[in-house]
């Protein structure tokens, strides 16, 4: 995005907000004032058939002028290719593809999401579309009474933190309210 609200090639925005909040249908939005071929980087994987039923009605929703790109773990290595010739990249959302590292190997992945999320954000460099982030804010919530759940929220707060500080825009989106969190040249 610009002074003017457009997109730019090699943006990174990064859209943040709770459950149901309308964080995704934004992004999707903002997306699709970029040009009709577009990205969908879908994290999620359907483990249930309530998943499957989520899944099929995004996509439904979504319509022809997207493709998918179903990449629960390695976006580094997938996206920049799936991305080319693409107006604009959507990647919903950062808190599963979080999750799906964390559960693939709870003890390793704590220590690969690292360099997985470097990796990440290096490749937005090799994007020539603007790449938009989908991800939880999940601090404003309880406790989790478990340590494996005290492990995820605090990681997903230091992941959200560092593609906050990379990214060109932040918006928190809010009962379907967007607000800006931070716009080019803030830091």
């Amino acid at each position: 995005m610009t002074g003017d609200g457009s997109m730019t090639p090699n943006s990174v925005i990064l859209v943040l907000g709770g459950a149901a909040s309308g964080k995704s249908r934004f992004a999707q939005q903002l997306a699709e004032t970029a040009g009709s071929s577009l990205l969908y980087v879908a994290t999620a994987q359907a483990g249930d058939s309530e998943m499957s039923e989520r899944i099929v009605r995004h996509q439904q929703e979504r319509g022809a002028h997207w493709q998918t790109l179903e990449e629960p773990h390695d976006l580094a290595g997938r996206v920049p290719a799936a991305a080319q010739g693409k107006a604009a990249v959507l990647v919903d959302c950062i808190t599963l593809w979080l999750s799906n590292l964390l559960l693939a190997d709870e003890e390793l992945a704590v220590k690969s999401v690292w360099p997985a999320v470097e990796a990440m954000i290096a490749a937005f460099d090799r994007i020539q579309a603007p790449v938009i982030l989908v991800s939880n804010e999940l601090g404003s919530g309880l406790v989790p009474e478990y340590p494996l759940g005290r492990t995820f929220r605090d990681l997903s707060g230091q992941v959200n933190q560092r593609l906050a500080a990379r990214a060109d825009h932040v918006w928190l989106v809010t009962a379907g309210l967007p607000m800006v969190l931070k716009a080019p040249g803030q830091t």
